[in-house]
């Protein structure tokens, strides 16, 4: 028997063949027709000022926050990794010479640092430390000194552990409002818009869930925050009294 030469199915059979790469391709390209906003919450779509207004509006209704970076501000340049509710704050500060610890639980704003802060604090007010202020550092190595609201530092140290503050100084772009590329930050799709063309600070917004600001790029090359446990509660409670001791003089500044 003489076999038959091809039918006009074979021509079908070889178009096939791009679609189907097209279809395994598409996940990682951006051609084939693939939607780039296909399971995100859709804020992909709108312009840089909506982008940044929803943004804004799902920071604000967040219930907590877990800011991390580096952070320049008047002069100082500050690590900062704290956790942050509406009711106050936990973490630490590291400055120019110093790291220490910060609660803050309603207003009662505490400080826990090391022997060697102390040390530093007390020669910065009264020249080189002695035996007597090293022996008063010791005694406070590791204890929670509270900071006395009328104190000149408690309202920059407060700052650190109050989320509404720190996240309205934080949050704002400065210039025209643009859209820049897509990128995964810490393992979330996000958007980034920029103020200025990113002259004016660059905020990478999640395009998964709600729309929280995941990191931002400060203006002026004013350092670099990451944002996330945003909602998650987290326990926060006044030392015990047997942490907590007394200074006895007005506290160093943060950027001491």
């Amino acid at each position: 028997m003489t076999a038959l030469p091809p039918g006009p199915a074979a021509p079908v059979r070889r178009a096939a063949l791009p679609v189907a790469l097209c279809a395994a391709l598409a996940a990682a390209l951006t051609g084939c027709g693939e939607d780039p906003d296909a399971g995100t919450n859709g804020v992909g779509k709108l312009e840089a000022p909506a982008i940044e207004k929803k943004a804004k509006a799902a920071a604000d209704a967040a219930d907590a926050v877990r800011v991390a970076g580096t952070l320049v501000s008047k002069g100082g340049t500050y690590k900062l990794n704290m956790r942050l509710k509406k009711s106050g704050g936990v973490g630490s500060v590291t400055s120019k010479n110093s790291t220490f610890e910060l609660l803050r639980v309603g207003d009662a704003l505490y400080l826990k640092a090391d022997a060697g802060f102390w040390v530093h604090a007390d020669a910065k007010g009264d020249g080189e430390p002695g035996k007597e202020d090293e022996a008063a550092a010791e005694k406070l190595d590791d204890k929670y000194v509270k900071v006395p609201e009328g104190d000149p530092a408690y309202k920059q140290l407060r700052g650190f552990t109050d989320m509404n503050v720190l996240l309205d100084g934080l949050l704002g772009l400065h210039g025209k409002l643009s859209k820049g590329e897509r990128a995964t930050i810490g393992g979330v799709r996000t958007i980034k818009i920029m103020g200025g063309e990113g002259n004016g600070g660059t905020l990478a917004v999640s395009l998964v869930g709600k729309p929280y600001p995941v990191q931002l790029n400060r203006a002026g090359d004013a350092g670099v925050l990451t944002l996330g446990d945003w909602g998650q509660d987290f326990a926060l409670e006044a030392p015990a009294k047997g942490e907590t001791v007394d200074y006895g003089r007005q506290l160093p500044r943060a950027s001491d």
